[in-house]
């Protein structure tokens, strides 16, 4: 077996319906084998896609094991030379498990490798290049420091944002949304740690693959993160889990190293997290007053047969939809008039995975700021950044 995808999901079945079908299209050819690890979902997500996807072996946990454990669970049954961690809410482009698979081939020094994700409206999520955040390196974040100087190596080192995003570079940190791993190097580390229960166990894994000698890297193959920014930072679970998961990565690594910092570091991140659900509430509130107020317009690029498929759903989500043949159309229309997504056909006749995300990516770089949609005529399921329409 040469790759095993192992997803563990909560509560998104819509989203992990979408991340599998663009897995099943992006491993064609490889021998892959497919592990969807289901955290005791409310949605039905085991029932629904059980059948849709007889392909993908389903473990059904009967409580919510958190996100190290339930990889372990599928790591152990699992049977790839190499393996891929990746979030549900993600999009593979085609291109994107073979182009890793081959740069791992060809670079026998690499413990793993991550991609170029991108966020909902088509920008660069800077989460897909990280450095070791480090006492110092920490600092350089809270501070403000990375932001002022983001092309500097030595402030700007928790992005990484001095290096080139369009070509393959070696990082320190690879994102957990898209953790493409050496089985070997894996079992050096000994899989995840189940000290972290949400966040931060990617950190501690790269850190980990790089202190047994290997390498992590970074490959410009686009994913798309629908939640790189609509995660519930607004919770006080998110602020303390993220929070909490630094002081765990710190005290695993650097306590013996830096005692006399420990405490200092401990109330920077107490007191930075605060800050961070002070001010991701008030964002919040902002965003759901103008979201109220807004209308969801949508400019479909798509075939005459899936708009006719399309219209009658828009209507009872009362949603505005126009429809586009080309993107060069969308940018000159969505220049015109207010609109809040771009919504591309997908399915047996639609827009490849590779090309939606190449496609939403170009008109941001071209000014137009609109949020993915798709739509797939064939379960008539139109899915939103914000929501599922049905």
């Amino acid at each position: 077996m040469k790759l095993s995808v192992i997803i563990v999901s909560y509560n998104v079945r819509y989203y992990l319906q979408q991340c599998l079908d663009s897995v099943v299209r992006a491993a064609h050819g490889i021998e892959t084998d497919v592990w969807v690890v289901d955290n005791c979902s409310t949605d039905d997500s085991v029932g629904y896609l059980r059948e849709r996807f007889p392909q993908v072996h389903f473990i059904a946990n009967e409580e919510n094991v958190g996100f190290a454990r339930a990889n372990n669970q599928a790591i152990r049954l699992s049977a790839g030379e190499y393996v891929l961690l990746l979030n549900p809410d993600t999009i593979v482009g085609e291109d994107v498990l073979s182009g890793c698979i081959r740069f791992l081939d060809e670079h026998p020094e690499a413990g793993a490798t991550g991609t170029m994700m991108i966020n909902r409206n088509g920008s660069f999520a800077m989460e897909s290049r990280r450095g070791v955040p480090t006492p110092s390196t920490a600092f350089y974040k809270i501070s403000g420091l990375c932001a002022l100087f983001p092309s500097s190596p030595r402030f700007g080192k928790y992005y990484m944002s001095y290096l080139d995003k369009n070509q393959p570079s070696e990082i320190e940190v690879i994102s957990g949304a898209f953790f493409m791993v050496r089985r070997q190097a894996l079992e050096q580390v000994g899989l995840l740690s189940e000290d972290y229960f949400m966040y931060g166990e990617d950190i501690d894994l790269s850190y980990s693959i790089t202190q047994c000698g290997w390498h992590n890297y970074y490959q410009p193959l686009r994913i798309l993160h629908y939640k790189g920014e609509s995660t519930q930072k607004t919770s006080f679970r998110y602020v303390h889990s993220f929070y909490n998961a630094m002081l765990i990565f710190f005290d695993r690594h650097f306590r013996r190293r830096y005692r006399l910092l420990s405490l200092l570091v401990r109330l920077a991140v107490v007191l930075k997290g605060a800050w961070e659900m002070m001010k991701q509430q008030v964002l919040h509130l902002l965003r759901s007053r103008q979201h109220e107020n807004s209308v969801r317009h949508l400019l479909f690029i798509g075939s005459d047969k899936a708009m006719e498929v399309l219209l009658p759903v828009c209507e009872r989500a009362n949603i505005l939809v126009e429809r586009v043949v080309s993107v060069q159309e969308a940018l000159m229309r969505a220049q015109e008039r207010t609109f809040n997504y771009i919504t591309f056909q997908t399915g047996d006749e639609g827009t490849s995975y590779a090309d939606v995300l190449r496609q939403l990516q170009s008109l941001y770089e071209g000014g137009v700021d609109l949020h993915l949609g798709t739509f797939n005529p064939n379960n008539q399921i139109l899915l939103l950044s914000d929501g599922v329409c049905l």
